[in-house]
């Protein structure tokens, strides 16, 4: 018997996820269940509530979804949290230009630790 939205939205721990992979609970959805939870994503992302809809695309595997959440943290300047997102969508682009910025950073910070 499919599960109904609300009691599998139960099953997401309000504590966040211990261990985060690529669709690892999303292979034990049925694909009814994973696109109605993933409708349900969206609507709570246009809604504003995004850290439910941030766990509903992690739990899912949705990339499109993982993409608009790492989207609004580096809007948001949020930026180690948008390279989360970004690496489970997976967007190797978006990691590769983020991976690119940080180490610029930090080759700044050494530079001016040698003049220092």
């Amino acid at each position: 018997m499919e599960k109904k939205v609300e009691d599998l939205l139960r099953l997401i721990p309000d504590e966040g996820f211990i261990k985060i992979t690529r669709d690892g609970d999303a292979k034990s959805l049925s694909r009814k269940q994973k696109t109605a939870l993933i409708r349900k994503g969206n609507e709570l992302f246009n809604q504003g509530k995004y850290e439910l809809a941030k766990r509903i695309f992690i739990t899912t595997g949705y990339s499109d979804g993982l993409l608009r959440m790492g989207d609004l943290y580096y809007k948001r300047q949020q930026i180690l949290e948008a390279f989360r997102m970004y690496c489970l969508a997976p967007s190797k682009r978006k990691v590769d230009i983020m991976i690119e910025s940080m180490a610029c950073i930090v080759k700044n910070w050494l530079s001016e630790e040698k003049k220092g």
